[in-house]
């Protein structure tokens, strides 16, 4: 559809109840995407976009989302950064409607930046990089299932950045016998298809990583 095709009666109907709207960076190029995430914004309606490569029209949605979810190549295209905790932090201080991105990284799990809106933070500051490493030490190698460490609320910098204030969390893969794999197509729509429904039902992120990432490994198995 094009949005002269769209009337704006029809478009609210369609968004009436709704709790998320959700597009596929994929589909991006289409004009009428646009015009639906304005109408969702202008109900305050949450967006959540998936990013998984740079495209005509992406810059567009990714400044409505509320939240995002990108691949792992996708940060540091994006925002040209040197890694993705750093390209992270670029991407909340570019999109400052943006209440958490999420860079999945296949079967190292995921890293979320979680952006503070509930007031002040502690007064400690981190270089995001280092945070990273900390948070990475902690992870329990034994462990099968997914899990997810965080740290506090704090500013966090990135050099030649800037800083925001927030947490980073670190989400593990399950841990899945090469040999019980079947096929691997459709992880990330499982993924964002379990984080859309966290959202929804209110999942606070150290319920909903794990949670996404064990819907993700149960489409592996054979």
């Amino acid at each position: 559809m094009t949005p002269n095709e769209l009337s704006r009666s029809s478009l609210a109907r369609a968004l009436d109840g709704a709790r998320i709207v959700y597009f596929d960076g994929m589909l991006c190029e289409c004009d009428t995407a646009l015009v639906i995430a304005e109408e969702a914004t202008r109900k305050n309606i949450p967006i959540l976009v998936e990013a998984e490569g740079i495209r005509d029209g992406l810059d567009d949605l990714l400044k409505l989302a509320t939240y995002a979810i990108c691949s792992a190549k996708f940060p540091k295209a994006w925002t040209e950064a040197p890694s993705i905790p750093s390209a992270l932090v670029t991407m909340l201080l570019r999109l400052p409607n943006l209440k958490f991105v999420i860079a999945t990284l296949g079967e190292d799990g995921c890293i979320m930046l979680e952006r503070n809106i509930n007031g002040s933070p502690d007064s400690e500051e981190m270089d995001v990089e280092v945070l990273l490493e900390l948070l990475k030490q902690r992870k329990d190698d034994s462990a099968v299932l997914p899990t997810c460490i965080s740290s506090p609320v704090i500013q966090l910098t990135a050099k030649g950045i800037g800083e925001v204030s927030g947490r980073l969390i670190v989400g593990t893969a399950e841990k899945i016998p090469p040999s019980e794999i079947v096929d691997t197509t459709g992880a990330g729509d499982a993924f964002v298809g379990a984080s859309l429904y966290g959202i929804c039902t209110g999942m606070p992120p150290e319920k909903m990583i794990p949670f996404a990432s064990q819907v993700v490994s149960s489409s592996y198995w054979n």
